[in-house]
């Protein structure tokens, strides 16, 4: 199997008045990405951060691998502005893109990879179509928009009916996942890890980090 094992923490845990620092630590401590989370206060009911605090963030940390999970109602609008702020990976949700197609090779030309991400409501199969001009599925396991919430394991199915059909697929969990969930999302078949307060919280991040990873990389041998 050509996938490998990702942890990618989700900065918005972060202290956001030392996000530069808080990001390099992150990736001192062996993050192989970082999860950016941009919602618009309309597809999900909170606001966050947008391609200008992006940008500055890559103007400190010049070599890291971007990931921006579009949270937004209109995600063609922000293709531009985040392949300038510098961003590798936009993923973005199916539910309110009435051309996935369209939105996706515009993310290509742009010079990024695409992801496709789905709510816990959705089902897997609406992706089938779409999966050829995907780089990575992202498969939440909580509803997005709202911290805090509990893992909600009965999303494994979509991650496993995934790996199954396609075994080189980069798939990513986000929600609620850490060491007490991450069996259960690798088991599955994820690869690409999302976390946030158990690895931004974690007093070593470096041993959570590498624990997790570990634990995805024995199910993907």
């Amino acid at each position: 199997m050509s996938v490998k094992a990702k942890i990618g923490p989700s900065i918005l845990n972060a202290d956001l008045a030392n996000l530069a620092a808080e990001s390099q630590k992150l990736l001192d401590n062996g993050a192989d990405y970082l999860h950016l989370d941009v919602m618009d206060g309309n597809f999900v009911p909170n606001l966050t951060f947008g391609h200008p605090m992006v940008k500055s963030l890559r103007n400190k940390i010049k070599t890291a691998f971007f990931e921006t999970h579009m949270m937004v109602q209109n995600p063609a609008q922000w293709i531009s502005p985040m392949a300038d702020a510098g961003v590798n990976l936009y993923t973005f949700h199916i539910e309110p893109v009435d051309d996935v197609c369209m939105v996706s090779r515009l993310v290509q030309e742009a010079g990024m990879k695409v992801g496709l991400a789905i709510k816990p409501g959705t089902k897997v199969e609406d992706l089938e179509k779409y999966i050829s001009i995907a780089d990575v599925v992202l498969v939440m396991t909580v509803e997005p928009g709202f911290g805090g919430q509990s893992f909600m394991a009965d999303m494994m199915p979509k991650v496993k009916w995934l790996r199954q059909n396609y075994p080189n697929l980069d798939i990513e969990v986000d929600g609620g996942v850490g060491p007490k969930t991450i069996a259960c999302c690798a088991k599955a078949g994820a690869n690409m890890i999302v976390s946030g307060t158990a690895v931004v919280g974690a007093t070593d991040q470096r041993q959570v980090i590498r624990e997790m990873r570990d634990v995805v990389q024995s199910y993907l041998k």
